[in-house]
């Protein structure tokens, strides 16, 4: 399908929002054993990836997780399991996966309407640091 490497889970985000780049700082620092790639939705790859998954963008817009050859995840689903994925303390989020999903996608869409207006956007995406560049596809 597309040059991604299979053996690791695909992060895509919004690369212009504030919140999504906050995030994705976090979730690199935290990615002890490596599990994860990066990928903005803006960017031709990330849209070759939507289109071949066949999600529709008007459904979400801030992030999905794909795990090449297996499934793929977005809204709340996505947060809970790269939570799980990252293990530590943050394992504890993934707890959120008892309630029903229509909850916690409640929730996630309401941060996710208001994420501009609380953090604000950048007018250009995340360009990553040279030791970081491994992260991003």
């Amino acid at each position: 399908m597309l040059d991604i490497p299979k053996d690791k889970k695909i992060i895509l985000f919004d690369g212009v929002c504030n919140l999504c780049d906050i995030t994705v700082q976090k979730i690199i620092k935290h990615d002890t054993k490596d599990v994860f790639r990066f990928v903005a939705l803006q960017s031709d790859l990330g849209q070759k990836i939507i289109k071949h998954l066949g999600i529709d963008i008007k459904k979400t817009d801030s992030i999905i997780l794909y795990q090449p050859g297996f499934a793929y995840y977005y809204k709340s689903e996505a947060v809970l399991e790269i939570a799980k994925n990252l293990g530590g303390i943050f394992y504890f989020g993934s707890l959120f996966s008892i309630l029903p999903t229509s909850f916690n996608n409640y929730i996630y869409d309401y941060i996710a309407k208001n994420r501009y207006k609380w953090y604000g956007k950048k007018e250009t995406c995340l360009i990553p640091t040279k030791e970081l560049r491994a992260k991003f596809l």
